[in-house]
């Protein structure tokens, strides 16, 4: 019949456009699996090769993000990043604005202090010029690796380590990275070099590992509905053809029995 042909033509495309939109949900998790491996080995890789200058690994990418760098300059203006764990405790760090003879300025973190940000436990930076070397980072954005957005924080205070966070906050032009330092300048923590943004496991990793899931119960969900149409039609012909299911034209008779009867009764008794 045409209603059982619409059936089938939705179901025969509903099946394979599931078992599509899965498999390629799955896949997304795999490559994020495969990406979060990489920028893992990459990042301890890093630590062990020796430092190149900055600008041979600019611009930061994937293949970059974790190699260790050198450059030299003259520290400036210092900022605090608050709400930075680091092995568990809560801190912060503390950024330094690195002016190199290029006439940008570099974000340093010079290291990690516990508890909560505040200028006075902050060490001075180095004054005259100083080599730095660490790994290279990209600039954050907020919702990478618990970054928060700006917005009322203190002055001197800064929630993401990008160039957009920073370019109303200090008078310099910005490179776009940053670096971490292998040692912690003054007695501070080192800070240890991140993966990559959208390279670890999680949250959006493994929404796409539910999504995977969702499109292939859909495609089940589509198989059982069809299953069970067709049991309630093949149900349906055999009532009719044992004479179990009235036609149109004895449910029209006993229709007009009922309305000359409420005629002849307007009272229902």
């Amino acid at each position: 019949t045409p209603r059982w042909w619409g059936i089938n033509v939705f179901v025969l495309l509903a099946i394979p456009f599931c078992v599509f939109m899965g498999s390629w949900q799955l896949s997304r998790f795999e490559d994020r699996v495969q990406d979060h491996r990489s920028a893992t080995e990459q990042t301890a890789a890093g630590r062990k090769e020796a430092a190149r200058p900055l600008s041979e690994l600019l611009p930061v990418d994937k293949s970059t993000s974790g190699r260790r760098a050198t450059v030299s300059g003259r520290y400036g203006k210092q900022l605090l990043v608050p709400g930075r764990e680091l092995d568990g405790h809560g801190g912060y760090y503390v950024l330094t604005l690195l002016r190199t003879d290029g006439g940008k300025a570099l974000p340093v973190v010079r290291g990690w202090l516990p508890g909560g940000a505040d200028p006075a436990k902050a060490p001075a930076p180095p004054t005259g010029e100083v080599t730095v070397t660490g790994a290279l980072q990209a600039s954050e954005t907020p919702g990478d690796n618990g970054v928060s957005a700006q917005g009322g924080l203190p002055a001197g205070q800064t929630a993401a380590i990008s160039s957009a966070s920073l370019v109303n906050l200090v008078p310099y032009r910005l490179y776009d990275a940053w670096i971490t330092l292998d040692r912690g300048d003054s007695g501070m923590t080192a800070v240890p070099a991140t993966a990559p943004a959208n390279t670890g496991l999680d949250l959006k990793a493994f929404q796409n590992l539910g999504y995977t899931g969702e499109w292939f119960v859909f495609a089940g969900f589509v198989v059982f509905m069809w299953f069970r149409l067709l049991r309630r039609e093949v149900e349906f012909q055999r009532d009719a053809a044992l004479g179990l299911v009235p036609d149109e034209a004895d449910e029209a008779d006993e229709a007009d029995e009922a309305d000359e009867e409420n005629i002849a009764s307007p009272s229902g008794v």
